[in-house]
């Protein structure tokens, strides 16, 4: 257990004597390393961050592995799990979120969580047929808006680099975006979370409009930003808010 353990059983209620005691040990601990931060862990990021009403639990534990599996930060991925399946992820949109992120992040980020996942998966029996099937029934695709989209990255960039822009059509926007194990609205938040982790801002300008035709609101979108500077840094957010600001205005005209 370290010391997001702790803040674990108190967001969750389920912290036992024992528990409280050896808590009490641990945040002495870090106290006596970082006390600062202990404050900060205690008083402000679960004290009050995970408390804002501008998005539930459940979509921040979203938000949180996605910065976490994109940044390859595996050391707090265990509790951070735990606390997702406990706040309504399903094991099944946590298998796709990192299946997803395999393309958004590369492909070593995602088995890193995928070794650490298959732990906490085992340690709560979750057998693989909770998990999505391979090759699932795929949600219709808006032929449309996808061969807008096909046509404008083409015009760009298909005849100097044929196979990304073949990959991004076949692999990306004709399957996996496709994949009903992850609604499309938490698809865009798994992906807009990466983008500001990894720091990829200039991808945030074609996909805040992905994410607000998903079903995403100006204001949930805002909120993640605001929770993404607590785990990615107040740098890589403010990078982020004049693209996804600029965003936003094009979106209303």
């Amino acid at each position: 257990m370290n010391l997001f353990s702790i803040t674990i059983a108190s967001l969750t209620l389920l912290a036992s004597t024992p528990a409280l005691a050896q808590s009490t040990q641990l945040r002495d601990g870090v106290r006596a390393v970082a006390p600062a931060l202990e404050k900060y862990q205690h008083d402000t990021l679960f004290g009050d961050l995970w408390k804002r009403p501008g998005l539930g639990a459940r979509d921040r534990s979203i938000i949180t592995l996605s910065a976490l599996i994109t940044r390859n930060q595996t050391a707090e991925l265990t509790e951070y799990l735990n606390l997702a399946l406990d706040n309504g992820v399903k094991p099944s949109e946590v298998s796709e979120i990192i299946t997803h992120l395999a393309f958004y992040a590369g492909w070593g980020n995602a088995m890193a969580a995928v070794a650490v996942t298959k732990d906490v998966f085992g340690a709560r029996k979750i057998a693989t047929e909770q998990l999505s099937p391979p090759s699932p029934q795929l949600f219709a695709l808006n032929e449309a808006a996808e061969a807008d989209r096909a046509k404008r990255v083409g015009e760009l960039f298909g005849a100097v680099f044929p196979g990304v822009t073949q990959y991004t059509t076949d692999v990306l926007f004709r399957d996996l975006w496709l994949r009903p194990g992850l609604a499309p609205r938490d698809r865009s938040l798994v992906t807009i979370s990466s983008l500001v982790a990894s720091g990829q801002v200039a991808q945030l300008n074609g996909h805040i409009p992905i994410g607000m035709n998903n079903g995403l609101t100006q204001a949930e979108i805002a909120e993640a930003l605001t929770h993404l500077t607590f785990y990615v840094g107040w740098p890589n957010v403010f990078s982020a808010m004049p693209v996804a600001k600029e965003a936003f205005e094009k979106r209303a005209r």
